[in-house]
């Protein structure tokens, strides 16, 4: 590897990613004898005060993404040599994964997109030792059934032995040699080689030698090994290229939404515009996409930046695992789904908030709002989901100005976004000039005479204005929230809306009542005394017309009304 241990973030260093990532001491252990760890660090191994955890995070500078979750590094692998041909850099990613993780369907999704982008510069080696954690790996050491696969898969398939250096180095140099598409070196090894205890033999997966005579006796025959004289050889340094701002994108040079109140618009194709918009002021803007580009409008990006536009098709854990290794190396990825196809890919988004990525998430076709498609195309748990991951902020358009700002206010926010967006089309409410920031809210309706304050986003913000004008022709005001930012949640504004309204809101939501909006402004009010009176999907619905499933799952206008009045009721007799 070409690199600068005094620099393990120059943008022009070879990576090396720890698919199996168990074996993080083995990790530190090399950086050490590099010179970018103290050894002295190394006994700190695990311990509460020290970098050098249990498995890798960034928290250290040579770790690009958290690894430990089988099955992610080599997608984030992926994403990390797409990065550098995005720079037009010579840098060459490593990945190192384990046997056992190679059963995970993650390696094969990106073994596919490697190959469909021919990243000669990225090269895997599979430490095939034959056994698992609890038993045998389901190969043992039949190289050839890799082999058959990785090339199957269109990969350079090298079979060496993995205690034979020279043959490690000859594959690495045949690897760095060959163009058009990416090798995959298996490497044959004993696990435990070296120690008579436990050599090849299973039951020590991450058990720890006894103190006193075994341990010592095995550290004696490792210490028998140790060639005399040997020298840590000179490290090659990274070849120069371009450098890009670590500072967030200006988006001060968006331009305006260009709608009119009044118009009809999907916010899914508000998102597609702003991000395109976005793609032409800052060159570090990217977007995935599998296969429902023309569903969720990230097409608008492709034809405009079709050159940083990147293809999973439909494998969902490789999009957003490749955005993880591109945000790792300075790019602002955008990977673009339906929200409900987002679960597939949970485990990735949770390892990339240990990461504490710049990765910005969008999930179209949400709640019973999409209509006939049916339950398993609703995506009605993204938001509690989402909400779950540590500093991930959560977006919710209603329209299609703000879903054009809120596009521009997560590319400039350094951290995790999700971005829900609607199929159906809704009436633009603001203007061109509206300020959205994350952890704001918009205040559609208010007086001095509410009974009530209604708390919506997405859809229903359009069912709450049409219940507040029904209920305003009975002479009965209430006030109408847009709570766009559910992580943050602007509590402020929430809490004196709920004092002016005898200390009570509704909340409505397309999404079931676990974790979403309902569970968000309650958490924000609810030291304040404020009671949340509910309304979001009870049960799993069915296909029907967009209307007939807000009339029939609570949450349509009507809904509303009936929930008003039952609480303005409660509210009076108290």
């Amino acid at each position: 590897m070409r690199f600068d241990p005094a620099n393990p973030q120059h943008p022009h260093n070879d990576r090396f990613v720890l698919s199996k990532g168990h074996a993080a001491p083995l990790l530190y252990a090399a950086w050490a004898q590099a010179g970018a760890v103290p050894v002295d660090e190394l006994v700190k191994l695990r311990q509460i005060g020290s970098d050098l955890e249990g498995h890798p995070t960034p928290r250290l500078p040579f770790v690009d993404v958290a690894t430990g979750s089988l099955g992610q590094g080599i997608c984030a692998a992926v994403g990390i040599a797409l990065n550098a041909r995005r720079l037009e850099s010579d840098y060459r990613t490593y990945v190192l994964l384990g046997d056992g993780e190679s059963a995970e369907g993650s390696v094969w999704e990106a073994a596919q997109v490697a190959d469909h982008y021919g990243l000669d510069n990225l090269c895997g080696i599979t430490d095939v030792n034959a056994l698992g954690q609890s038993r045998a790996t389901q190969w043992g050491h039949s190289l050839e059934e890799f082999q058959r696969r990785w090339d199957a898969f269109g990969w350079q398939a090298l079979v060496v032995d993995g205690h034979d250096l020279d043959a490690i180095l000859s594959a690495l140099d045949q690897a760095r040699a060959t163009t058009g598409r990416p090798t995959m070196i298996l490497a044959r090894t004993l696990k435990g080689k070296g120690v008579a205890l436990f050599e090849g033999k299973d039951g020590w997966h991450g058990k720890a030698l006894k103190s006193g005579e075994e341990m010592d006796g095995a550290i004696a025959e490792l210490e028998g090994q140790l060639v005399a004289g040997a020298q840590t050889p000179s490290i090659p340094a990274p070849v120069d290229g371009r450098i890009e701002p670590a500072t967030p994108p200006d988006v001060s040079g968006m331009p305006a939404p260009a709608y009119a109140l009044g118009d009809k618009v999907a916010t899914r194709t508000a998102y597609g515009t702003a991000l395109a918009a976005l793609g032409a002021i800052d060159q570090r803007v990217v977007a995935l996409d599998a296969d429902v580009g023309n569903s969720t409008f990230s097409q608008t990006f492709e034809r405009a930046h079709g050159d940083r536009f990147y293809q999973t098709f439909i494998a969902e854990q490789v999009m957003v695992g490749a955005a993880m290794g591109l945000a790792a190396r300075g790019a602002i990825p955008f990977p673009s789904t339906f929200a409900c196809f987002l679960s597939r890919a949970y485990d990735f988004i949770r390892m990339a908030g240990i990461s504490n990525l710049n990765l910005k998430l969008a999930g179209s076709h949400a709640g019973v709002s999409i209509g006939e498609d049916g339950p398993s195309q609703m995506a009605l748990e993204d938001l509690a989901m989402m909400r779950a991951v540590p500093n991930c902020a959560v977006l919710y358009p209603c329209e299609a100005v703000s879903a054009e700002r809120l596009v521009a206010a997560a590319a400039a926010h350094q951290g995790m976004v999700y971005i829900r967006t609607s199929r159906p089309k809704t009436e633009v409410l603001y203007g061109p000039s509206e300020v959205f920031e994350i952890g704001g809210s918009k205040t559609l309706r208010q007086s001095a005479s509410d009974a009530a304050t209604i708390v919506a986003a997405g859809v229903t913000v359009f069912e709450a204005l049409k219940a507040a004008d029904a209920l305003a022709t009975d002479g009965i005001a209430v006030g109408v929230i847009d709570a766009y930012s559910l992580a943050p949640i602007n509590g402020a504004t929430l809490v004196r809306a709920g004092k002016r309204c005898g200390n009570a809101l509704i909340t409505v939501e397309d999404h079931y009542a676990s974790g979403g909006l309902g569970d968000a402004v309650s958490a924000a009010v609810g030291t304040s005394g404020i009671d949340v009176h509910r309304l979001a999907v009870p049960e799993i619905p069915r296909s029907g017309k967009p209307d007939e499933l807000l009339e029939r799952y609570g949450i349509s206008a009507s809904q509303i009304v009936s929930a008003v009045r039952r609480v303005a009721a409660t509210t009076a007799r108290s």
